[in-house]
Parts: C-alpha cells; structure tokens; sequence
C-alpha cells in the first residue's frame, strides 16, 4: 500500500506540459495531471498492440489470476485511491461515495475474472456439429466520464482484459488524476504496455475513436458525444459500447408505502449528490399519494449532510465542475419561475466556496418543464403528480432517452406488469439504479446501445467466432 503523497507523486509527469486539476469542494489545487498529445497517444497504442499478442495467448484463467490480483492491489490501496477521488471529483468518503467507489473497482474486477464463459455448441446433430467462440479484440479503446470515473473505468478495462484484449482508456479531462491513479495500481500486476491512460484534451479522444487500430470504443457520457463517436467509427467500422445520457423515470403506484419508500427514493435519486447516468431524475406519484410521499421525502433530504467530501460526516458533496452547477441552477429556476413549488432547496449560498448546489425537491410541476424534460445530473428532482397508470407510463416513456426506471409498489405483481411497459434498458422495482456485476446493464432508445456487466458484457469484448464442421 502506498501512502496517499506517494500514489499522488507516481502519477504526477516530472516533465511536459500539465494541467492544475481544483477540488470541486475547495477551489485548492489537487494536483497536476499530465496533457498527453496524439502522439503519446500513437506510442500507447503502438504498446498495446505490442503487447496485447501474448496476454491473449496467455489464456482464461492466467488473465483472471492477473485480475484477481489486481483487485488486491487495489484493495491495498483503498483509501488512498478513496481520498484522491474525494478530493478531485468532490464526493465525500462515507455514503455511496468514494470508499463505495473503490470498493466496487475490486468487486468488478473480481467478477471479470469470475464469471464463465465456456464455449457454446449450437448444433450437434450427428451430421453437422457448430460451436460459438469469443476471440480478443485486439485493441479497445475505453472513454469515461468524470462522476464515477474510476468505477467506469474499471467497468471498461477489466471485461476487455478479461477477455484477452489491451486497453488505450481517455479519462475525463476534470477527474484525470483517478483514473491515471487507479491504472497505476492496476498495472502492478499487468504486463506493461497492455493498459495505458492517455490524459488528453478532446483531440486525443477524437482521435482515440478514429484510430484504425482500435477495435473497439467503449464510451460512458452525453448523448451529443455519443452520436459523435458513431460518425467517426463509421470508416473502421469500430464495434461500440454506448452507455449514454439518461433522464430516468420511477413511479410510485398507489398501494406504496411512502414512509417505507423515501429513503429508498432519496438514494435512487441523490446517489452521487445526482450525478449518475442511470439516476433517479423524474418521480411521478400518484394522486392519492403525493403529499404523503413529497412529506416523507423531504424529511429524509433534510438529514443527509453535504460538504467537504472528506469530512466524514459527510454524505453528499459539490457537483464536480462550474458547467454542471449552472445547468442545475438554470433547471431549478425555471422550475420556480414557473410556479412549481420548492419543497426543500433551490437557494444556493452566494460566493461559497465550491460548487455546491443544495439538495432540491420541486413539486407542482408540469411534465414539460425543462426540470423534467431535460437531464439535470444533479441535486434537484422534480416530482410530478398523476391520476392514472396509463398517464404515468405515457409520460415515463414520452423521452428519446431510457437507460434505466423503477416502479415502487407493496404488489410486486403490478410492479412487474407497469415495468413490461417502460421503454428503459433495466426497470427496478423498490429500488433504482442498483446495478451488480452479474446481471447486464445497458439503453434502450438515445441512451445508448451494447450491453455490459456478466456473461453478456464478456461477449461485448469479443469477437464472435463459429467453427463449424
């Protein structure tokens, strides 16, 4: 285990150009971060494609055995790695945060290394006999996002290992020191060459999903960059992952209990104080429920301390960067100049330090508010109110969007017939947003295409080979 000055130093360049990366909570330097050209980015995969030969011949089980031990790697330096991501993407330590965060790089990589993936036979007959393969890729290039970086990160690179392929990942351009920090530790186990971080500025992201030696992108963020990444993969014919923007709905039947719910609703909504793809962003409540839920709600909201992330009393920190507060800001305010009713929030404090934007529920609100319509990735949620089933599912599904919904009930049999109908990629039912390494994930309609996670996600980061006779 490293201390946290010395795992900060590993990743800081001694000489080139850097860039000063601030806490979002702060405003204080965290470090500096280098600023890789295309040509660091040409020797990365020039590296790559060196190495990636012999880590595919290496096998199944010696990947997994290096996978496995790059878990305990990162376990070893666990609260290093949790106190850097604090610090520079603003989330604090305790809660679904940071320490949550690390934890689950070491639960993904465990589960890349766990999950089988035998070879499948189609037909056997007698006369004809047709088995399914997945054969590397070669070379996979990973593109993340700045809210949870490093468990993206590692949501990208351990599959594409796993399955015998060499990883180029381009960080966010705001979070690069836990990315960069988090490969470090990684690749104390790894062959050297076979994963490498390029922390760049949006030419070396362009040209990663341009380069006709990458395989394959795997790319987390907006919808707008996404659509960017099909044009220019169009000449290679780059197979993709997409996981894109979402704006998720949860409906809360008329049978639910809203004492019962609300802290489950809360989370669903405010995990990463909001900034989370497949976040709660739009809760409708029946009629028949709505004061009681937006009560209890509220309650649970007012509890939740937010602050510097690494005060440990902490559980809700800053939105990571300036944009982001200001889209939030301008969602609210809209909202409010509207006539919606603010339950709780909607006042920031004037020239604080950081950027943080108080936890926020608006109710009274219509359905094409922009607070609705539009994707706030942050503290603020609007409740909407309904008076029939068939009026919630037309609005859940009225978006170009659907990465994921849930549906709150004490009926579960409801649950499920209200969930076959959400146009969304995963619907959880008392529960939203909880994903686990074993069951896939991934969007229906804008929010992206290419699953992830389990067998399916292992099979995403392959080729598919039919040896037939």
């Amino acid at each position: 285990m490293e201390s946290y000055d010395a795992l900060l130093a590993s990743i800081t360049p001694a000489t080139g150009e850097t860039l000063t990366i601030l806490d979002p909570a702060t405003g204080t330097a965290v470090g500096e971060a280098p600023v890789h050209t295309v040509e660091d980015l040409q020797a990365a995969i020039d590296a790559a494609r060196a190495a990636q030969p012999a880590w595919a011949a290496a096998g199944h089980d010696a990947r997994s055995a290096a996978l496995l031990k790059a878990a305990d790697a990162v376990e070893r330096s666990a609260e290093e790695l949790a106190r850097l991501l604090s610090r520079e993407q603003g989330k604090p330590l305790n809660g679904p945060n940071a320490r949550f965060e690390v934890g689950a790089c070491a639960a993904w990589l465990r589960a890349a290394a766990g999950t089988p993936l035998e070879a499948e036979t189609v037909v056997d007959d007698g006369d004809t006999r047709a088995e399914l393969h997945y054969r590397p890729i070669g070379v996979v290039g990973a593109i993340g996002p700045w809210n949870w970086p490093m468990m993206i990160t590692v949501w990208q690179i351990a599959p594409a290992l796993r399955m015998g392929n060499a990883v180029v990942v381009k960080p966010s351009e705001y979070t690069p020191l836990s990315v960069l920090a988090l490969a470090s530790v990684i690749n104390e186990e790894l062959p050297e060459g076979l994963l490498t971080v390029v922390s760049g500025g949006r030419d070396v992201g362009e040209a990663l999903a341009t380069h006709p030696a990458i395989g394959k992108v795997m790319f987390t963020g907006s919808t707008t960059t996404g659509k960017a990444i099909i044009r220019s993969s169009a000449d290679t014919v780059k197979r993709l992952t997409l996981e894109l923007g979402g704006n998720d709905a949860g409906i809360v039947l008329p049978d639910a209990d809203p004492a019962a719910i609300a802290e489950g609703l809360f989370w669903g909504a405010f995990i990463n104080t909001g900034q989370t793809c497949a976040a709660l962003k739009r809760l409708y409540v029946h009629d028949s429920l709505y004061e009681a839920v937006c009560t209890e709600l509220t309650a649970v909201a007012k509890a939740m301390p937010m602050g510097v992330g690494l005060d440990e009393n902490n559980v809700l920190g800053p939105l990571q960067n300036r944009q982001q507060y200001a889209i939030v800001a301008r969602l609210v305010d809209a909202a409010r100049d509207s006539g919606a009713r603010i339950l709780l929030g909607g006042n920031p404090e004037s020239g604080q330090a950081g950027n943080f934007y108080p936890t926020t529920l608006v109710a009274d609100i219509d359905n094409d508010n922009p607070l609705v319509a539009e994707e706030q990735f942050g503290p603020a949620l609007p409740i909407i109110r309904y008076t029939t089933i068939d009026q919630a599912i037309a609005m859940a599904n009225a978006l170009d969007v659907g990465l994921g919904a849930s549906v709150w009930s004490t009926d579960l049999d409801a649950a499920r017939d209200v969930a076959a109908r959400l146009q969304a990629g995963t619907v959880w039912i008392n529960k939203h947003g909880a994903v686990d390494p074993r069951i896939p994930f991934g969007g229906a309609k804008q929010s992206g295409y290419g699953l992830e996670f389990g067998v399916e996600g292992l099979k995403a980061l392959g080729v598919p080979q039919v040896i037939n006779g």
